[in-house]
């Protein structure tokens, strides 16, 4: 059975796209998109005509890789001002010898039964680990047996509004909305191992115009941070140094610069236009000083967020987002993390860039909840996936996916 799964992030920089393909519990990607965006700060929309013309760009150009017309998405959303809690669930097991996925999606619904959604949206219900009658601290019950199934579960909310805005841009430009996840916890899926699940640590994104700052226990996101400091300050650092205009400096910290100026060239020159007549040159070893200057408060903001979020002993810290890719970048991490942090590797053929951590690892997060329920999901409809794959496919359909974004987890 292939598993086909769309992810979309919606950038301040741009509309990011991964879709892929699930075969034998390895994930490759069938076609990716980083588009334009406008209309989008911070992955909030402010203005839905420009946001809705971006959106509809980057699937036209999805569709026009595949030859097909993607419909249904699982959206990345910020988790700035979003709200955690700790809540239990207990249900009867169904069949006393064989716990299945129908019993798992009854105790997370118990669990979240009772709780105040009026002016607020589930976004995730991460179980922290399940009983069955007296043993605890079962990670997956599926196949086990019991008579009584008990949950912890971390459950996350946001404000509607916002979080309506950005579900009913991409209905107007043609893609359901089949789940939520936020983009942190899609950057942590993106390099999720058994190594990190079992461990306290923090993933740093550094956006367009923000940083976000998240920290993850056993692989449950439980603080959350967003920095108002991203890759834009940058630019604006180049633009002021140099006199170059936005397009050029970002042209400069893109192409020329490195994030560590000691391995810099001082040979290596760059020509700026100032005006009609008159041209401005500078080295490689000037304008990596500037980047590295504001690289290094970034990473240092982040760095004293992580302390002002947990007390606990970080024991891993992964940086990604597009700035991370800069040449020298590990060694400025380094410099203030120390090894306990390194930069992300994406190393999937299709998105081997930062930028699309977010997007590629919430369709990894779709396929986990997916799997702790027992379910299977295609985004793409049976002929559609015969023009991809020529192999048959089982096919859900769920209509309404605005206000409860959790009902086809839970059959209801």
């Amino acid at each position: 059975m292939n598993d086909i799964y769309t992810g979309i992030d919606l950038g301040t920089d741009s509309i990011k796209i991964v879709v892929t393909e699930k075969v034998n519990d390895k994930f490759y990607v069938l076609a990716s998109v980083s588009s334009p965006s406008m209309g989008i700060k911070n992955g909030f929309i402010v203005d839905t005509k420009l946001a809705i013309g971006s959106v509809k760009n980057a699937l036209r150009q999805v569709n026009e890789m595949l030859g097909i017309k993607i419909t249904k998405v699982i959206a990345g959303i910020p988790s700035a001002n979003c709200r955690m809690d700790i809540v239990v669930g207990s249900t009867n097991i169904i069949d006393y010898n064989d716990i299945t996925g129908v019993d798992v999606s009854n105790v997370l619904l118990d669990a979240i039964k009772g709780q105040d959604f009026t002016n607020e949206e589930l976004v995730t219900a991460m179980p922290i680990s399940f009983t069955i009658d007296d043993s605890s601290n079962v990670s997956d019950p599926k196949g086990l047996k019991g008579s009584i199934l008990d949950a912890r579960v971390v459950i996350s909310t946001v404000d509607k509004e916002p979080l309506y805005r950005i579900l009913e841009v991409l209905k107007l430009s043609g893609a359901e909305t089949v789940d939520i996840c936020y983009n942190s916890v899609g950057d942590y899926y993106s390099i999720k191992n058994k190594k990190y699940d079992e461990l306290v640590g923090a993933i740093i994104n550094i956006g367009e115009e923000s940083t976000n700052v998240s920290v993850f226990n056993k692989g449950i996101q439980i603080k959350n941070k967003l920095l108002p400091i991203g890759s834009i300050n940058v630019d604006k650092d180049i633009g002021y140094v140099f006199k170059s205009k936005s397009t050029e400096s970002r042209a400069m910290k893109e192409t020329f610069s490195v994030a560590i100026s000691s391995y810099a060239d001082t040979n290596d020159t760059w020509e700026i236009k100032l005006n009609k007549d008159e041209v401005k040159e500078v080295n490689q070893v000037g304008v990596s000083k500037v980047v590295e200057a504001r690289i290094k408060e970034i990473l240092k903001l982040a760095k004293n967020e992580i302390k002002n979020l947990t007390n606990r002993e970080i024991r891993y810290i992964i940086i990604t987002g597009g700035l991370s890719e800069m040449a020298g970048f590990q060694y400025l991490v380094e410099q203030e993390f120390g090894f306990v942090a390194k930069v992300c590797n994406l190393s999937t053929m299709g998105i081997r860039h930062n930028k699309y951590s977010s997007c590629y690892g919430i369709t990894k997060y779709f396929d986990d909840k997916l799997e702790l329920r027992g379910k299977h999901y295609n985004m793409v409809n049976k002929s559609d996936v015969e023009t991809l794959l020529s192999t048959d496919s089982s096919i859900t359909t769920n209509e309404n996916m605005l206000s409860k974004v959790f009902g086809h987890f839970f059959d209801n």
